[in-house]
């Protein structure tokens, strides 16, 4: 089930925190509950990618980009991720995700999510996002523009761009093994 509860938490809470710069990050603090683990008494592998949706709940709202998007009547997709789980997340165990823009492309923001216990990090998520409209994706410079930033991306780390060309050369429609002959 979906976090209804937690999500409109996130809004709530972030409404009146500060203003954050396009590319500064959010830090926000949660728990892992009972309901977020699995038979290995640990948070679920897909929980987790739906717990840092609140993370980028806060971070889109403290930056403006919850605002352009309603303004312009504009969606927002995920078209990609990346994943390294390194650390178990137990229950009941408070950790501090941290979420952040760290650059755009002709078609894509990219976000960097990581989850922290103490100064030890479980899990870290490189994101592809876009805004989509009517006629399809909007350029991040012209969704940027509408958050009030009109500079250049800055170099994205050659980690991700090493993703991003890998991607590029990965076949689509992927071999559908489960096809019958």
């Amino acid at each position: 089930m979906y976090p209804v509860i937690r999500t409109m938490k996130e809004l709530i809470v972030n409404r009146s925190q500060p203003k954050l710069h396009p590319l500064a990050a959010h830090v926000s603090y949660h728990r892992c509950w009972p309901q977020d683990i699995d038979v290995y008494l640990e948070m679920n592998n897909g929980r987790i990618l739906t717990i840092m949706d609140l993370g980028r709940t806060g971070l889109g709202i403290r930056t403006g980009l919850v605002a352009a998007l309603r303004r312009n009547g504009w969606g927002l997709t995920m078209a990609g991720a990346s994943v390294r789980y390194r650390k178990r997340i137990r229950p009941f165990t408070r950790f501090r995700m941290v979420s952040k823009c760290i650059g755009w492309d002709d078609k894509f923001m990219y976000l960097d999510q990581s989850i922290w216990i103490g100064d030890n990090c479980a899990v870290q998520i490189l994101y592809r996002s876009a805004a989509t409209g009517k006629t399809g994706i909007v350029k991040p410079d012209h969704l940027l523009a509408e958050m009030g930033m009109n500079s250049p991306s800055p170099a994205l780390p050659d980690w991700v761009q090493g993703w991003i060309d890998a991607d590029r050369g990965r076949t689509w429609p992927p071999v559908d093994y489960g096809a019958q002959s």
